[in-house]
């Protein structure tokens, strides 16, 4: 298959998202509910506030007793939160009141303390107020049955007040995602044991991991398979016992004499969505489906190079974690504008995630200033990189200042 046949991008992307959607719902504790997704609108279970209440501290009171200053008024009594003045309020006279507490009956505004001089139980007035002023009306945060959240709500801080606020101890939220990582290659050994003259550390399975976790997944670590059929079926085996819904892969998939993975997988019968990709790097990718009693089991075989592994987890096996998570927004793309903080080359037929340095020019507009070297074994490239510069297939000579789309590796960044 030559680079024109290599299958674009967005449609590999779109194939990797058709159908997908949550596996099922829980209920979970508030407290446990931290980056899940809603599987359901939530609808408030209260008013907010359920009283008129006093956005100030100061004096509730008529604002017609205050039409001619200086304004003498009888102070009848306090309205603390929590602790209501019951009685209802006449002309001619004030509440001491305190920001959060319940407006008595009668009166229609409050005073400001510093707009206010009490001596005893006199209070004089210094200003005037408009009538409603500082109070906070029934409902105006929100009203019983009202959508606070709609289905699809990563909830983060405070979205999880508002559920609390809302009246909900428990939210419904997609069950994680379970996802299955295995490691493949003879020359690879984990972190901390010895390595032979022809052997690296696996590294790849941790920044995987790491991805699952933020977008909302449950990491299962496989561990790492040789390059045998044996031992790549007996990890098959083993995503299928631990109830998987996504079996991520890292190296072997390519067409090298030991890249074994799609074979392996094919004969334990995975149906094979796309192979290969128009992209750099990442371009050997495998995406298939394998069937299985409790449903089908998604296949991602990402490239073993570091960089690749981690490019196309950012574009595909993210936005699948998020559609399985109920995310109606999965498929949006996620670059935005740039202008470029160097010249470029016309790039070849696909398309180019570069790594990049993300600043800000004086305008404040973003600045993508592409790494010289961007060799897909380098991982400390990445590390010192803010961004993926997205070059087009095909896209011509450009020169510093130019536009381009960057996908931002931090969504916090700049």
């Amino acid at each position: 298959m030559d680079a024109q046949k290599l299958l674009p991008v967005a449609e590999a992307r779109a194939r990797v998202l058709a159908g997908a959607g949550p596996r099922g719902n829980e209920r979970v504790p508030l407290a446990k509910a931290l980056g899940r997704t809603l599987s359901e609108p939530l609808y408030a279970q209260r008013t907010q506030p359920p009283f008129r209440a006093s956005a100030m501290d100061g004096f509730a009171l008529k604002a017609a007793d205050l039409e001619s200053l200086p304004a003498t008024l009888k102070l009848i009594g306090e309205s603390a939160a929590g602790h209501g003045f019951t009685e209802t309020l006449k002309r001619g006279e004030a509440v001491r009141i305190f920001t959060g507490a319940p407006v008595p009956e009668g009166a229609d505004a409050v005073l400001m303390q510093e707009d206010a001089t009490l001596d005893g139980d006199t209070v004089t007035a210094s200003r005037t107020v408009v009538e409603g002023r500082h109070i906070r009306e029934i409902g105006i945060d929100f009203a019983d049955g009202e959508v606070l959240l709609p289905a699809g709500t990563r909830l983060g801080p405070i979205d999880i007040a508002l559920a609390a606020a809302g009246g909900h101890s428990k939210v419904a939220v997609a069950r994680k995602p379970r996802v299955a990582i295995l490691a493949t290659g003879d020359e690879l050994v984990q972190p901390g044991e010895a390595t032979s003259a022809d052997q690296i550390v696996a590294s790849n399975s941790f920044a995987i991991a790491a991805f699952v976790r933020q977008a909302g997944g449950e990491p299962i670590d496989l561990g790492i398979a040789s390059d045998d059929f044996a031992a790549l079926e007996t990890a098959v085996l083993a995503a299928r016992q631990a109830e998987a819904d996504v079996l991520v892969t890292l190296g072997g998939a390519s067409v090298g004499k030991h890249d074994l993975v799609q074979s392996a997988l094919t004969n334990e019968g995975m149906e094979l969505v796309f192979w290969r990709i128009a992209m750099r790097p990442g371009k050997p990718l495998i995406h298939g489906r394998l069937p299985g009693p409790l449903g089908d089991m998604l296949i991602l075989g990402l490239p073993g190079n570091p960089a690749s592994s981690i490019v196309c987890a950012l574009l595909f096996l993210i936005p699948l974690l998020r559609a399985l998570n109920g995310d109606p927004r999965a498929a949006d793309d996620p670059s935005e504008p740039a202008i470029l903080g160097a010249p470029m080359q016309p790039n070849g037929p696909r398309e180019d995630y570069l790594r990049a340095k993300l600043s800000r020019d004086t305008n404040g507009l973003l600045l993508a200033t592409p790494h010289d070297v961007q060799d897909s074994s380098l991982l400390s490239v990445f590390a010192q990189s803010q961004c993926l510069l997205v070059r087009p297939p095909h896209a011509p000579v450009a020169a510093a200042g130019d536009a381009c789309r960057v996908i931002k590796l931090s969504p916090a960044l700049l």
